[in-house]
């Protein structure tokens, strides 16, 4: 996650212990374990929350704008309200709904691909992906420094893949939303979350996608070498990544 630091921005002076346990404790400590909740899983116990004891203030704002970086997409988040609106009061509802709606409002790609935005349908290489993904070119086709925002939806992911270079080579991987994982052969899978940087080297055999259960998206980019080419190989194994949670 993203190093919190709302508390002491705003009450670091005036209550300086409260901002600590928000920023260190709540954010660095409760939200970070990932591995025995998963992020967005989170964003959504803590709207439930908020929303059922009427909190619809700047605070659910800002967990409905986490929520949509960890992968909860619009058509969820319309869905997670109209449940919670039997549950937790139809008047609440109503209020969510509407800050809902300024957070996913510019969305034009249904709240998925994250910053960059979803791109369009991967069809150049749709053969080489088991399931659906998206590409959203973040530079030009001149610049020197190729970069791509690579959408997959949930249960998404690519084949073995090796990037060959003579000299220097390698791809990168940042995640921007969601959930995903990448796995270098002979490593284990490595969960990728906003924020995450992997660093394939060139010649590793990998592959990389979203979780079952979460769109993902992340920006990838070749590292500059010579004679650099890409070789793709078998599909991942179904029943392995089924066992990745």
């Amino acid at each position: 996650m993203v190093k919190q630091t709302a508390g002491r921005d705003q009450l670091g002076e005036f209550a300086p212990k409260f901002a600590e346990l928000n920023d260190d404790v709540l954010f660095g400590e409760v939200w970070s374990r990932e591995g025995e909740l998963p992020l967005k899983t989170r964003s959504i116990v803590t709207i439930t929350a908020l929303i059922s004891k009427g909190i619809t203030d700047s605070s659910l704002k800002y967990h409905l704008m986490t929520a949509k970086m960890n992968g909860v997409s619009k058509s969820e988040m319309a869905e997670i309200l109209t449940h919670l609106a039997f549950y937790a009061g139809w008047p609440n509802a109503w209020a969510a709904f509407n800050m809902a709606k300024e957070v996913y409002g510019d969305d034009k790609t249904s709240g998925h691909g994250g910053f960059f935005g979803m791109g369009e349908p991967n069809d150049g290489f749709a053969q080489y992906f088991t399931g659906n993904s998206y590409l959203n070119p973040v530079t030009k086709e001149d610049d020197p420094l190729q970069v791509h925002n690579v959408t997959f939806e949930p249960g998404c992911i690519n084949h073995w893949h090796i990037h060959h270079a003579s000299k220097g080579g390698g791809q990168v991987l940042i995640g921007v939303e969601g959930e995903g994982w990448c796995q270098i052969e002979g490593q284990d899978p490595i969960k990728i979350l906003p924020g995450t940087i992997v660093e394939v080297p060139a010649g590793a055999k990998h592959w990389h996608g979203a979780s079952k259960n979460s769109w993902f998206s992340h920006l990838a980019f070749m590292i500059p070498g010579e004679d650099l080419s890409n070789e793709w190989l078998e599909p991942v194994d179904e029943d392995f990544y089924n066992t990745l949670d």
